[in-house]
């Protein structure tokens, strides 16, 4: 793997859009698991859980980092 593959802040996919949605209440996928897009006063964030089943909030750029879709991939 190239150094610019890693530090590149797009989705590598072709298929997946470069950024997440900004719509409240959007669903998306991230490792395997479902987030949802929670607009609160200030900064939105994506709410769902770790693989434990604990709470997770991620902001955008953190959901972009670790590849997202709109789909749920196996």
């Amino acid at each position: 793997m190239n150094a610019e593959a890693v530090t590149s802040p797009e989705v590598t996919s072709p298929d997946a859009p470069s950024r997440p949605p900004t719509v409240p209440s959007t669903v998306v996928w991230c490792c395997g698991r479902p987030y949802v897009l929670e607009a609160s006063p200030g900064r939105a964030r994506w709410m769902g859980n770790d693989h434990r089943g604990r709470p997770e909030a991620l902001s955008s750029a953190e959901l972009q980092r670790r590849g997202w879709s709109h789909r749920r991939a196996c």
